[in-house]
């Protein structure tokens, strides 16, 4: 069906509002906006779905929230009546149409017989997951398009173990949405699930439960108790979910000069004060850094709108206001939590750090340094969580920390997806301690560079949207395969790693296979200086192409030219510009 047929049929539903139908009827002589809303259906996958609201096929709207809770429920009841009673936990965040879209899972599952635990109000990402776990039940589903612009909204579903959902499952979903007809799902009406307890309203308990749990991963409570009188930090939650769990969790460790951006303390979806709500960009801060400049602050931490990311800003030297990339954020805790458990005599022999393919390999360093073991996963939090679920069945390691250059950790094991709750009460607790050391955060991130070495990573993101976007994504992938570089930025290209065929080939021929991964559309290419590499990703969420870059060297300002030199040639022979 192409997207016209696709646009006449859904016009023509019985099943569109009449305010549905209007936006349709506005939109139907702009050929591009056309096509773009109904050329595809919006893809569920392993992380679910995510997409600019609207009407069409390729848009995020109740029908297909309806359509993918269908699928849900064919999973949870395939597990059998066990499941169906232990139920589905739904949170949602402040986006537009969160809500919304929460109400329309639970109306769906209710009719399919399948008990579900709707949140009260707002909850962030790691709070479903211990959710998940706490409550025992067979499912979840978080209403969030994480750190995306205003327009978005998405739908993420987990499994029991409160990580998302494996492939197989994912599969089962699909497969019921394919045999399933978009406009055909039943559904109970929201007042008569609450009657008759097939929806229950959770929260109170629950977030006292959560709060006591991250509060157990302190470190060093008497750094902060130390400090305590004078060190301030201020807290942004970027219009999200953090606002509650955050401040409430820095006051409960003993922080008693928490400044907040209130112009930011807001849960509104549109974002007013932010062109995107994301923690890694610098621009998310300016409030902040005013605030800060105002405050004599020695550092800041903002979450994103369902609170799974968190960005920090640091003082330097000279007092200007910088921001800490998600790697070296990642390393600072890497070292503090290793750090502090070596003083303290509670470092397991066993212990490992966690961390994807495209973060930084400094933390291999620190790891290596405590004779901790560290363990490299594909791109997205699921693969950490399905390592965490392996120990615990094996009893065989100790998780001390897992993170992503995307600005997402988790600490403890109470969740399987990232935390900035937890992440930003380390955080701060980390500065607390530094600050008893006589050092900023910005200090401690200049030792671990004079102790492990100049580590620079950068990654630039390509935006490719549409179905033109689509086809030149896939394009670049396969040209790269058929013809990839030899030599960038005068460096030889020695290795070249292929995630999708599982292969790894060398510069003299040699071809041998990829082991330990699952497939994956992911390309990588090492250099001959044997410090630097790149690797070429399409995002799983997002209309983009990713370049991931990386190199060490005898100082920040070293890696990086050679960083910006990798940049300028790798983007004329990947075809990227």
């Amino acid at each position: 069906m192409d997207y016209l047929e696709n646009y006449e049929k859904w016009i023509a539903s019985e099943a569109l509002s009449d305010a549905d139908k209007r936006e349709l009827s506005e939109v139907k002589g702009n050929t591009k906006e056309l096509e773009d809303r109904f050329y595809r259906d919006l893809e569920f996958g392993t992380a679910g779905m995510r997409g600019v609201l609207g009407i069409g096929t390729n848009r995020l709207n109740i029908y297909n929230v309806r359509h993918a809770t269908a699928g849900v429920a064919a999973y949870v009841n395939k597990e059998g009546e066990a499941a169906k009673r232990k139920g589905v936990l739904i949170g949602y965040d402040t986006r537009i149409m969160s809500r919304e879209f929460a109400e329309e899972t639970a109306k769906v599952l209710a009719n399919s017989g399948i008990k579900v635990f709707l949140f009260d109000t707002v909850h962030s990402v790691p709070e479903v997951s211990f959710g998940i776990r706490t409550l025992g039940c067979a499912a979840g589903v978080m209403i969030t398009a994480s750190h995306n612009p205003k327009e978005y909204n998405g739908y993420k579903v987990y499994g029991p173990d409160g990580g998302q959902l494996p492939p197989e499952a994912v599969q089962i979903v699909i497969d019921e949405m394919e045999r399933t007809d978009i406009f055909s799902i039943e559904y109970m009406e929201l007042p008569d699930a609450l009657a008759n307890g097939m929806v229950e309203y959770v929260g109170a308990e629950l977030n006292e439960q959560f709060l006591q749990t991250i509060q157990k991963q302190q470190l060093n409570p008497d750094a902060v108790k130390e400090v305590a009188d004078t060190f301030k930090l201020i807290y942004t939650p970027l219009h999200g979910t953090g606002s509650r769990p955050v401040k409430e969790i820095l006051k409960r460790i003993g922080f008693k000069n928490v400044l907040v951006v209130k112009e930011q303390d807001t849960e509104d979806g549109n974002f007013p004060t932010v062109v995107s709500p994301n923690p890694e960009n610098k621009e998310a801060f300016t409030i902040a850094i005013e605030m800060a400049k105002e405050n004599d602050v020695d550092v800041i931490i903002g979450t994103d709108p369902d609170c799974d990311r968190v960005g920090i800003v640091v003082r330097d030297a000279e007092g200007v206001y910088r921001t800490l990339t998600g790697n070296q954020t990642g390393a600072l805790l890497v070292e503090y939590i290793l750090r502090s458990k070596t003083e303290q005599g509670t470092l397991p022999k066993d212990g490992v750090v966690i961390k994807t393919i495209v973060t930084t390999e400094l933390a291999a360093k620190i790891a290596e340094s405590y004779g901790i073991e560290i363990m490299n996963v594909f791109t997205g939090f699921k693969y950490i969580g399905e390592k965490m679920t392996e120990f615990d069945e094996k009893k065989n390691h100790t998780y001390l920390i897992g993170f992503e250059e995307s600005y997402g950790y988790l600490v403890g094991t109470h969740a399987r997806d990232k935390d900035a709750a937890v992440a930003s009460m380390l955080i701060a607790e980390m500065a607390a301690y530094y600050k008893t050391k006589g050092k900023s955060l910005y200090e401690a991130m200049q030792d671990i560079y004079k102790k492990y070495g100049y580590f620079v990573e950068q990654t630039n993101s390509y935006t490719m949207p549409g179905k033109d976007g689509m086809e030149k994504m896939a394009k670049i992938l396969n040209d790269l395969r058929d013809n990839a570089p030899t030599v960038i930025n005068g460096l030889e290209v020695i290795k070249t790693t292929d995630y999708l065929t599982q292969t790894i080939s060398y510069k003299c021929g040699t071809v041998k296979p990829l082991e330990g991964l699952p497939k994956s559309n992911v390309l990588r290419f090492d250099l001959a200086d044997e410090k630097s590499y790149f690797i070429v990703r399409p995002s799983g969420t997002e209309p983009k192409i990713k370049l991931y870059l990386g190199t060490s060297a005898g100082s920040v300002d070293e890696a990086q030219a050679i960083i910006d030199g990798i940049v300028a040639d790798a983007e004329t022979k990947v075809g990227l510009v």
